[in-house]
């Protein structure tokens, strides 16, 4: 009885912690795509002003 409330409990911690990563990459992702728009957008101002 107590091993299937360990397992269940193990297998309860392991979930969370898959959540906990895929939102941090997907916390992650936002911000580098978020960064790689203004970069985007720098450059293309410098190219404006350049022309």
């Amino acid at each position: 009885m107590h091993e299937n409330l360990a397992r269940a409990q193990m297998s309860a911690r392991l979930g969370e912690a898959q959540q906990l990563r895929q939102g941090h990459l997907l916390a992650r992702s936002r911000r580098l795509s978020r960064k790689a728009e203004l970069a985007a957008q720098q450059a293309r101002l410098a190219l404006a002003r350049a022309l």
